[in-house]
């Protein structure tokens, strides 16, 4: 059975800390019981065995784990660089991964070719572009590799010479003494500043950066069915890398302007039309503006204001597969003003009718409606 201590107690914070308080308690302890400043015999083994706890802790899988099996779950699946790997400290108490294991064993060294940054580039289309798609060429500023140096930040006929100091790794040695014995850990070079290269003579061109700001024309390809915030990536469209290294990429971001008439809920479109009150009350055939242009609805007789019509198949296409969504109307009747007295006669007439006086029914040939309709839309 193990003997350690639980890390929560060692912390002395409850089960149900949050992050921050975990990060509190541990600096509080840290600077107390960090073996440059606390002398006393049992320091080194103290700090050690808080800065495990909060390692442990502070890392979601590993705490997942932990709670669940105790010290078990972390002893038989983490090995002691495991816990302090990527573990996240803070300032004012060293880097402890260095600390233990020397910068990860022998030392890091200069990466190789680093990739170029990616962009973005925000894009406003209309409506209907964002339903159909289209096509469109966007002005792009970016940094390129310099034609006259061919990105090396050296003057043409010479090259950059390998660093004396830290011969090309980018990054020294030095030992550290440390409560745990001494460990060898790993720093910037100070002379190349991390790129293992020095250059004696700069490019005038790019003033030895190796870059060059440029305006370049890409076309983007929007497709059907886009919609607001979408990102469309240009692979190969970004800044230029160090040499031999690949571009970063392009990332388009979609802005759909508001519509004067229309609206997108989804792949669907919703808009608002004005009908006349006979042509509620009587039903009518008229002409609707969609995406895909004009069309003819039928507004059934006896229709009330804030009826909703779906004309089918006439909203956006659906970027993830066939067919498309549809457009719902909705019909606002317009109640008439300015009557004529020949209008204020009709309706009073009708009015009657409606409630059951037929004393004044129309006797003639022509229905009431027909009139009511004729001087409404005469």
């Amino acid at each position: 059975m193990s003997t350690k201590r639980d890390y929560y107690e060692i912390l002395g914070v409850s089960k149900d800390a949050s992050e921050a308080d975990l990060k509190k308690e541990y600096r509080k302890l840290a600077m107390k019981f960090h073996p440059d400043k606390n002398k006393e015999a049992d320091a080194e083994e103290k700090f050690k065995e808080i800065s495990e706890a909060y390692a442990v802790l502070s890392d979601a899988d590993k705490r997942s784990e932990y709670d669940r099996f105790g010290h078990a779950g972390i002893d038989g699946h983490y090995s002691t660089e495991d816990i302090f790997r990527n573990a996240d400290f803070g300032g004012g108490v060293g880097d402890i991964f260095d600390m233990f294991f020397g910068g990860g064993g022998g030392g890091r060294r200069r990466q190789g070719p680093t990739r170029g940054s990616d962009l973005r580039y925000d894009l406003s289309i209309t409506l209907k572009d964002a339903a159909f798609g289209t096509e469109t060429q966007i002005n792009i500023p970016r940094a390129e590799n310099c034609d006259a140096c061919g990105g090396s930040g050296a003057k043409k006929g010479t090259s950059p010479k390998t660093c004396s100091t830290c011969r090309g790794a980018g990054q020294v040695n030095r030992a550290q003494n440390t409560p745990f014995g001494r460990f060898m850990t790993t720093a910037t070079c100070n002379v190349c500043h991390g790129k293992g290269q020095i250059i004696e003579s700069s490019c005038p061109a790019c003033k030895g950066t190796g870059k060059t700001k440029k305006v370049r024309k890409i076309s983007v390809k929007v497709p059907a069915g886009a919609d607001n915030g979408m990102r469309l990536k240009v692979r190969g469209e970004g800044e230029a890398g160090s040499p031999g290294a690949p571009q970063g990429d392009l990332y388009v971001v979609i802005h759909v302007k508001p519509h004067d008439k229309f609206e997108r809920v989804g792949d669907d479109i919703v808009c608002e039309i004005p009908i006349s009150f006979s042509q509620a009350a009587l039903g009518a055939d008229v002409m609707v503006d969609t995406l895909h242009g004009k069309v003819n609805m039928h507004v059934p007789k006896e229709t009330q204001t804030h009826s909703i019509f779906r004309l089918k198949g006439k909203g956006i296409p659906h970027i993830q597969g066939n067919g498309q969504g549809d457009q719902h109307v909705r019909v606002i009747v317009r109640t008439p003003t300015k009557l004529t007295s020949e209008q204020k006669r009709l309706l009073e007439e009708l009015e009657k009718t409606s409630t059951g006086d037929d004393s004044h029914a129309n006797k003639s040939g022509k229905s009431l409606f027909n009139k009511v309709k004729g001087a409404f839309e005469a």
